[in-house]
């Protein structure tokens, strides 16, 4: 992201100042590049995690996202605090790396706990308070691009977040009009713990090659996402995947084909 980029984002603002908004993992990683955009745009942040984490500048209530009555408690305290509870961001989830055949069926479980059903769990009882707002709410799920093409390693999370999307449209329909529900489909994010997944700096850099837009997304750019599908000016988006990848990954073959695929077409 430039300097130039990042200075013109300052300038923008969505009308979130003094919406009650709800990150659930939303103390580092990308949890922690969102809570941020919407703490920059004036909105009330509340995250959660099962540990804080020191240093975090946002209001933080400790919740396990796979205990249904946590998460109950949860939402009612903070609509008991603030009066109301307009934005969730289901971000929480991840998943270490274990091949399918090494997989126990409790690890799976738990995965997809964590990166659906706790969701799921957040949402519905996020939806029972935005109902009886006036101005209902928003929810903004955060999927990834796993859920879209093969995952090695991490079968229950890449079938987790493909669940999470068909979750995203179900919702949209059943909450319609008083909540919107939409989803953004992360591809790779550059955060602090980036090198348990891309390397070092050298390997970033070669990764990033091969993104169109020639870098990995900061934390940042999902959370000005989220946010804008949160805000008013995305009043009518409902049920839908926002892609943010930078473009994507090309299809590796370009990277080994003999043809000339340059003077096609």
């Amino acid at each position: 992201m430039t300097d130039a980029v990042d200075s013109a984002r300052r300038g923008i603002a969505l009308g979130l100042t003094g919406r009650v908004v709800l990150v659930t993992g939303g103390v580092r990683g990308v949890g922690a590049g969102i809570s941020k955009v919407f703490a920059d745009q004036g909105a009330t942040v509340v995250t959660c995690a099962r540990r804080p984490v020191e240093g975090s500048p946002y209001e933080f209530r400790s919740c396990d996202i796979r205990e249904d009555d946590s998460v109950k408690g949860l939402v009612e305290g903070i609509v008991s605090d603030h009066g109301r509870l307009d934005v969730v961001v289901n971000n929480a989830g991840g998943s270490p790396y274990v091949l399918a055949a090494d997989a126990s069926a409790r690890f799976s479980a738990k995965i997809v706990a964590l990166n659906l059903l706790g969701a799921l769990s957040v949402s519905t009882h996020a939806n029972a308070a935005m109902q009886a707002q006036a101005a209902g709410g928003s929810i903004v799920n955060i999927t990834s691009v796993s859920g879209r093409r093969p995952t090695p390693g991490t079968v229950a999370y890449g079938a987790a977040k493909a669940g999470m999307e068909n979750m995203t449209a179900t919702l949209a329909v059943e909450w319609a009009p008083k909540v919107r529900v939409n989803s953004v489909v992360v591809g790779m994010v550059e955060t602090e713990q980036s090198e348990l997944f891309y390397g070092d700096a050298d390997s970033i850099a070669a990764i990033s090659k091969n993104v169109p837009l020639g870098r990995l997304a900061k934390p940042e750019d999902i959370g000005w996402a989220t946010a804008f599908l949160a805000s008013d000016a995305a009043s009518y988006i409902s049920g839908a995947s926002l892609e943010v990848h930078g473009g994507g990954e090309p299809p590796h073959y370009l990277a080994t084909t003999t043809a000339d695929i340059k003077t096609q077409g």
